[in-house]
């Protein structure tokens, strides 16, 4: 035992003389680097859009909820209002196939989309400002050109407006048309199931399925038909 602790002694000691543990060189500070700086892309701005403006939400709002596994439920468990302009419709570029009265079919070899509008936050979208595109209001151009017909020069709505008997909806008055501001309501999700030649998808923004529509500001032009004059 005594041996054992000499032994101890005499490590500690040489430890004080020639110093243990790590022998590397002290820590120097290194000068602030005089290089040229690398190019770093700017920090992003965070959208400041709101969710909702009063009672209807935002299209930013909307597809920001969906897409939130939080708040996903509050947009599509039951029907919303979501605000916005009219940036994009496919009713002046229907094909004039498609064009006719209610009841005749269309050429086998005809073409056409469901009549739909597109809406966004600003008047003026840039190129990757989202959009939601809204459908239901009509089935086929065909209830549009009856619509259009019916409501042609009137400068308040009919007492009755054209239904469209196919899916039991009244087609809006006036007609979606691009520059309007406008509140519709009806329900909201990834997919729209009324079409009879498949599901309509949109898995990033979302679709809305018509229910109504309230204009906030009138488009500068009615819509209307390229390919055909009512």
């Amino acid at each position: 035992m005594k041996v054992a602790r000499l032994i101890v002694s005499l490590v500690g000691v040489a430890c004080l003389a020639v110093g243990c543990g790590n022998s590397d060189e002290p820590y120097k500070a290194a000068p602030a680097w005089s290089g040229r700086k690398p190019a770093l892309p700017p920090v992003p701005a965070l959208k400041s859009s709101p969710i909702k403006i009063g009672d209807a939400y935002t299209v930013h709002g909307a597809i920001h909820h969906l897409r939130s596994r939080l708040h996903d439920k509050e947009v599509t468990a039951k029907d919303i209002s979501i605000q916005g302009y009219i940036v994009d419709s496919n009713i002046p570029n229907a094909p004039e196939c498609a064009i006719h009265k209610a009841g005749q079919k269309d050429k086998d070899d005809c073409k056409s989309e469901i009549p739909s509008f597109w809406i966004a936050d600003s008047k003026t979208p840039g190129k990757d400002d989202p959009k939601i595109r809204v459908l239901g209001f009509a089935k086929n151009f065909a209830s549009v050109f009856e619509a259009m017909n019916k409501y042609k020069g009137l400068k308040e709505p009919p007492k009755e407006l054209y239904k469209d008997e196919i899916w039991s909806v009244d087609v809006p008055y006036p007609l979606p048309a691009v520059g309007a501001k406008v509140k519709i309501t009806g329900h909201y999700g990834y997919t729209f199931g009324k079409s009879s030649t498949g599901i309509v998808s949109d898995p990033v923004h979302g679709v809305a399925t018509y229910g109504k529509i309230e204009v906030l500001e009138p488009a500068p032009e009615p819509a209307a038909f390229k390919n055909k004059k009512i």
